[in-house]
C-alpha cells in the first residue's frame, strides 16, 4: 500500500521507445523518492497500441513491470494520438499538477523537439508551473558490466552451420532482426546483440561475429527455425 506523498510536487517522465526509457523512468524515480512525491510516466504514439509491434510491445510490457516495481502513480499510455505530442503533455502535467518534467535529449527519437526553444516555448506558455529537465541520452550505452557500446545499428542474426553469426545486410535466409551493439575500442564485431520476441526484450553477447550463447536463441526459436 503506498503511503501519503507530498501534493506540492509532481513528477512526470516522458519516454519514447529506445534503450534509454528505462533510465529515465530511473531518473525520475530518484527526483520523486527525494522529494517524497508522486511521479507519472508518459509515452505518447500516432497508432493504436494493439498495432504495435513486437519492439514497441516489449518496451510498452518492459515499462510497466518497472512501473510496478518503483510504484509508480500511473503509467499513462496515450495511443492513437493526432494532436501534437506538446499538447498531450500540457493536458497530462495539468490534469495530473505536474510540477516537473523529464525529457530526453536524443536526435533519435521523436522526443528530439523537445530540446528546440520553440517547443519548449510553448509548453511553458501553455504550462508555465512546469520545471523542465532535458536528459543527454546519447551517451555510450553501458552494460551491467560497465562495458561501453558504440550506438547500435540494426543487424541480423543467422545460422552458420551449427553456430549463429551477425550480418549487417537483410539476408535471404531466415533470420533475426534487431540492435547491434559494438565494443568500444575493438576492430572485431563485439559487443551485444538486442531484439524482441513475443513482446520481451532479449540480448545474447557477440565475439568476432558469432553468438556465444547460442542456447537462448535455440530455447526461443528451437533448434531448426533459424
Amino acid at each position: 500500500m503506498k503511503h501519503a506523498k507530498r501534493i506540492d510536487e509532481s513528477i512526470l517522465v516522458c519516454v519514447y521507445y529506445g534503450l534509454n526509457g528505462e533510465r529515465l523512468i530511473r531518473r525520475g524515480h530518484k527526483l520523486a523518492t527525494l522529494l517524497d512525491c508522486p511521479l507519472y510516466i508518459l509515452t505518447v504514439d500516432a497508432k493504436p497500441v494493439d498495432t504495435f509491434d513486437a519492439e514497441k510491445s516489449g518496451y510498452i510490457d518492459r515499462w510497466t513491470e518497472l512501473a510496478k516495481e518503483l510504484e509508480v502513480e500511473d503509467f499513462i499510455i496515450r495511443d492513437n494520438e493526432k494532436r501534437p505530442i506538446q499538447k498531450v503533455i500540457a493536458d497530462i502535467a495539468r490534469e495530473k499538477n505536474i510540477t516537473q518534467i523529464i525529457v530526453g535529449q536524443s536526435a533519435q527519437s521523436r522526443w528530439e523537439e523537445i530540446t528546440k526553444g520553440s517547443f519548449v516555448n510553448v509548453l511553458l506558455k501553455e504550462i508555465p508551473f512546469v520545471d523542465f529537465h532535458i536528459v543527454a541520452v546519447n551517451r555510450p550505452v553501458v552494460d551491467d558490466e560497465g562495458n561501453p557500446f558504440e550506438k547500435g545499428v540494426r543487424a541480423y542474426v543467422i545460422r552458420d552451420s551449427e553456430t549463429y553469426k551477425i550480418a549487417f545486410t537483410c539476408p535471404n535466409k531466415a533470420s533475426i532482426e534487431g540492435i547491434f551493439f559494438k565494443e568500444i575500442g575493438t576492430d572485431f564485431d563485439n559487443g551485444v546483440f538486442k531484439f524482441s520476441f513475443e513482446s520481451k526484450m532479449y540480448e545474447v553477447k557477440i565475439k568476432e561475429g558469432l553468438v556465444t550463447n547460442p542456447h537462448l536463441i535455440h530455447s526461443i526459436y528451437g533448434v531448426t527455425s533459424v
